[in-house]
Formats: structure tokens, sequence, C-alpha cells
């Protein structure tokens, strides 16, 4: 099977590139390789699927002609591409763009193959709001622009499945962390100040903040279970995650218990917007998936480490 992996140069989208060669597909991945963050990371990742017989397209979906630059016959998107997180420096309009207009604009070019494939969406548990614990049936309460427009988002892409125009299922992914995290990411910012000699910058009242903190590679396994599910999936939404919640002070504690040192904290203004729990409700997932996260938050934080230690470069 041909799978189209949209931000394939990004954290989870290339972890997922990378298994979907591994298990016998045909991956060619998309990335914009947006300044979001210091694009050698992305740079980086995309070297390492190249590695591994993945070419990385730089392409923009909300301005390039798909039509003209990407293949005809492809069976499946995962569509990762979007404006993360919960930024000061990002407008609404960076939000809009890229997680609602990206979205319509690739299915725009999906509608136009003879041939449509499945699209497999990439959601996030921010769609449920400042306390995401419920299942997939209950109603969202998006409490950022980030979490509002991956429920627009998302509900574009399911819109289609209704009429019957096209398959697909979305995925609402749970505090996920491990190797290639983000650098504006809680785990991979613990791991660069402990390591070298940095303040962290504590958003206060976060330490108390409950997370489905889910290793990466136990989401790329419910992402591709997917694969040859489609019926069972088509229109539907799944969490995936750990139902195992830890507090982000553990998260702090076990990353000082890994590197035997004492992180630095400076106590920064709370953010609006920021959820104050996370747990994901996997029922459904586990029914229908088969669903089992099983990595344990220190062994996921060793790997993370190790990563660290071995790919990314101090900035001293």
């Amino acid at each position: 099977m041909k799978i189209l992996v949209t931000g394939a140069a990004g954290f989870i989208g290339s972890h997922t590139a990378e298994r979907c060669k591994e298990i016998g597909h045909e991956v060619i991945g998309v990335d914009n390789f947006s300044p979001y963050y210091d694009i050698s990371l992305k740079k980086l990742n995309a070297k390492t699927l190249l590695n591994k017989g993945i070419e990385v397209i730089k392409l923009d979906l909300r301005t390039d002609n798909l039509i003209n630059k990407l293949p005809t016959d492809v069976d499946y998107i995962i569509h990762f591409s979007a404006h993360p997180g919960i930024s000061d420096a990002s407008t609404f309009e960076d939000y809009l763009s890229n997680n609602i207009i990206a979205t319509q604009q690739l299915l725009n070019w999906a509608l136009s193959l003879s041939k449509r494939p499945y699209f497999i969406n990439i959601a996030t548990s921010s769609i449920y709001g400042l306390e995401a614990t419920l299942s997939e049936k209950e109603a969202p309460l998006p409490a950022s622009w980030y979490g509002i427009t991956k429920l627009a988002a998302e509900q574009l892409v399911l819109s289609y499945t209704r009429r019957k125009i096209i398959k697909g299922t979305s995925l609402r992914l749970f505090s996920v962390y491990g190797p290639r995290e983000r650098p504006d990411k809680l785990y991979t910012r613990l791991i660069d100040c402990g390591l070298n000699t940095k303040v962290f910058p504590l958003y206060e009242g976060s330490e108390k903040h409950l997370r489905s903190f889910t290793y990466v590679q136990d989401i790329v396994d419910g992402i591709v279970s997917v694969l040859g599910k489609e019926d069972k999936c088509n229109g539907e939404i799944f969490n995936l995650g750990t139902e195992e919640e830890n507090t982000t002070a553990k998260g702090i504690e076990t990353v000082e218990e890994i590197l035997g040192v004492k992180i630095e904290m400076k106590l920064n203004p709370a953010r609006l917007g920021d959820q104050s729990r996370t747990k994901a409700n996997i029922t459904k997932a586990r029914e229908v998936l088969n669903y089992n996260p099983t990595t344990s938050l220190k062994k996921g934080i060793e790997e993370q480490v190790n990563w660290f230690k071995n790919n990314f470069i101090s900035d001293n």
C-alpha cells in the first residue's frame, strides 16, 4: 500500500512514517518545514527518514498546487500537519490556516483522485478542553485556539465520511512524548535544562497538572492499527493514550532521577487555555483496535534522554 504522511518531518509524523515503512508499505512524506520551532530538528528527522528510503517533500498544503506535486495512486493519508500547541507568539490566523484551511485543501486533493484514499486524521486531546477525560461520545469543550481549530479540522474530515464521499477516521492523541519531541515541549526542554545547566520555565500551577503521558511508539501502535480495519473505523473517533496519570511534578522528578541532577526552576505566569488534566479513555480503542499501550513513564523518558544525548545539538 502507498501511504502519504503529512507533517512527516515532525515528531509523531516521522515515527509513524518510519513504522509504516518497516511494516512493508511505500511511504511518501510531506512537510512545510515551518519555523514554529528550530527547523534543524525537522531536517534531522527528514534525513533519518531518507536514510530509510522515505522522501519528505517540502510542500505547503495551504498554498501549493497539490495535484502537480503529489502522486495520484495513494491508498492512505495520515494527516499530522498542523500548527501545534499553545503559544503567545502564534496568532489565530496561524491556527486557522494551518489546521483548517490546510486540511480542506488536502481533502480537495483527495477528492480529485479517481481512487479516493482512506483519510486518517490526527487530532488531539485538546479538543476536549481544560479537562480531557471524556469518551469519544461526549461533547468536546475546547478552550484554546489550537483545540478549536483541530476540532474543526476533525469535523471537516468526518463530514465527508457522513456523506459517504470519502472513508476515514480521526484519532485524538493524549500527551505524547519520546525521542524527536519538539524543543518547546515538556520533556525535551527538561532534558535540555538538566544536561546543559539551564533554568526551566515552570508555568504557575502546572506542576499539579495531571497528564496521560504516552510514549510515542505506543501512539504509533494505535495509529497503524487502523490499517486493515478501515470498515470498522470508518466515520469513527478514537482516543489514543495511556490510562495512567502522572503529574508534571512526577515527570520533572523522573527526568531529574535519570539525569542525576536537580533542575533549577523559574516560575512563570499560568498559560491561558492550558489543560489541567488529560486522562485517556481508551475503552473504544481497546475493543475495536486491540489497543494496549505498555511503556512506563521512566522507560520512555530514558529512551528520550538517549535520543537527546545522541542527536540534539546543545546551544551552549
